[in-house]
């Protein structure tokens, strides 16, 4: 069910809200999880017992490393944990990616398994993933509500395409919230500001770059389109992904929630490391504060540096998508951000903003 829908839109979210309202406080969390397990029933009804099982397994895990913390079985559960999360995403993200890597590398003829990709299983694998580490490491409390960490977990605004909500930035406001009417106006303003990105701007934005590679399959592609084309798909892109996160954060503020921002104008950024601290701005938090910084970030030389920054690129691209040209895209971006670490920085630092600007976004 997309935001953008008619059914989204006329029917399921002004039922959730009306009801969500209705019900006395005691009852939000309730009714904001089953509108959450309908929404993905909706698109994925298959797997809706996959997400609960997630939840629940990182429910017990939460609660036995909360039991045995300062001892090394919270260590071991926090492991279990990890690895349980990350077992179920590969098989269903990634199994098929290895099976033909090893069929090209050896010229072998292993059968593919064919999964349908559960929808929204690497977002909320990641929320999982930061509440039991956080839980390990002290930072929040075990949740010891089913019912408060599954809405944490399966909260539909942003389930699906984000932003990454880390569980300590909803701690608070999964035991007690409560929505203004300066909370449902700015939630509302911030939903149809999305929704015309979606709508109005990448959608039709997306109709040019669908033609320039039309024009590319039928060979009849000129320069000036190819161009034309590069700069939509930047703009769709940008205004489609934005523009969910609007309507995400957005709905999150009429529902008492205060979502962290997704974006922050990244088409203004004048390098390429600047670019990344404006574009999706939880998933590079999320893996600063649980790949970069454990494995040492910047704090033992450069070369554990530059090995940290490249496993969290290595890794950013294949979260991305379970492909080679995901991976290089990642590495791109490794390229470009120690470039302009180690060689290029004082140099960019002397040239006109709008030349840097330009720089960035070629």
């Amino acid at each position: 069910m997309l935001f953008s829908s008619i059914t989204f839109l006329y029917y399921f979210l002004p039922i959730v809200l009306a009801v969500y309202f209705l019900v006395p406080r005691r009852g939000k969390n309730l009714v904001l999880l089953l509108a959450s397990l309908v929404f993905y029933w909706w698109g994925e009804p298959r797997y809706v017992f996959l997400m609960l099982f997630t939840i629940a397994f990182a429910y017990v895990c939460g609660l036995l490393i909360g039991r045995f913390r300062g001892r090394g079985a919270a260590k071991g559960f926090l492991v279990l944990s990890v690895a349980g999360e990350l077992a179920v995403l590969g098989y269903f993200k990634y199994a098929d990616f290895f099976l033909a890597t090893v069929n090209t590398a050896l010229k072998t003829e292993l059968p593919l398994l064919s999964i349908a990709l559960p929808i929204g299983i690497s977002f909320y694998t990641f929320q999982t993933l930061s509440y039991t580490v956080d839980v390990y490491r002290g930072t929040v409390a075990p949740q010891r509500s089913f019912l408060r960490l599954a809405t944490y977990i399966a909260m539909f605004p942003q389930l699906i395409a984000g932003p990454i909500v880390r569980y300590r930035d909803v701690e608070r406001t999964l035991t007690e919230r409560h929505t203004t009417a300066e909370d449902l106006g700015q939630g509302l303003t911030r939903f149809v500001l999305g929704l015309s990105k979606k709508v109005l701007l990448a959608n039709s934005i997306g109709a040019l770059w669908d033609a320039e590679l039309a024009a590319q399959s039928a060979g009849t592609l000129t320069a000036v389109g190819g161009w034309l084309g590069i700069a939509a798909f930047g703009f769709q892109i940008y205004f489609d992904f934005s523009g969910y996160s609007d309507m995400a954060i957005g709905m999150g503020q009429m529902l008492g929630f205060h979502f962290p921002e997704n974006f922050n104008y990244p088409y203004t950024a004048a390098s390429v490391t600047e670019f990344w601290r404006r574009w999706h701005i939880s998933l590079t938090t999320w893996f600063r504060e649980y790949l970069y910084i454990p494995l040492g970030g910047s704090r033992k030389g450069t070369w554990r540096t530059v090995r940290n920054i490249f496993l969290v690129w290595f890794c950013t691209g294949f979260w991305h998508g379970a492909s080679w040209n995901f991976i290089l895209w990642g590495l791109h971006f490794f390229v470009w951000l120690m470039l302009e670490k180690y060689l290029l920085r004082d140099f960019l630092q002397k040239l006109p903003s709008w030349l840097r600007h330009f720089y960035t976004l070629v």
